[in-house]
């Protein structure tokens, strides 16, 4: 998990590069459905309150909204389970407000 907000916190910078002069950024953050993992044998579950508090302390130039009709940019972080060489695999992806990429990448 914390290799997964080392990643969401590099994602930040773009997006503070890119943003308007006057005013910080609104970032809308979100988490894949992909975290949730149906049946009773556990598995992960989002972490969107974890990972909002972390990019708030990382990227303190960024205002983070609960709103994404309100956001400047969208940061949404996948993260994907399981066992052996490719549990864990974790992504990111910023988007414009208008929807275009900006910004991606995995560990």
């Amino acid at each position: 998990m914390k290799l997964a907000l080392l990643v969401l916190t590099a994602a930040c910078f773009p997006a503070c590069a890119q943003a308007p002069a006057q005013s910080s950024p609104r970032v809308f953050v979100t988490d894949s459905t992909s975290w949730q993992v149906a049946g009773t044998h556990g598995g992960a579950r989002p972490q969107t309150a974890e990972i909002i508090k972390t990019f708030r302390e990382r990227c303190p130039a960024v205002t983070v909204t609960t709103k994404q009709e309100s956001a400047d940019f969208v940061v949404q972080l996948d993260h994907e389970g399981g066992k052996g060489a490719a549990r864990k695999r974790n992504k990111v992806v910023v988007a414009s407000k208008a929807g275009d990429v900006i910004f991606t990448s995995s560990t």
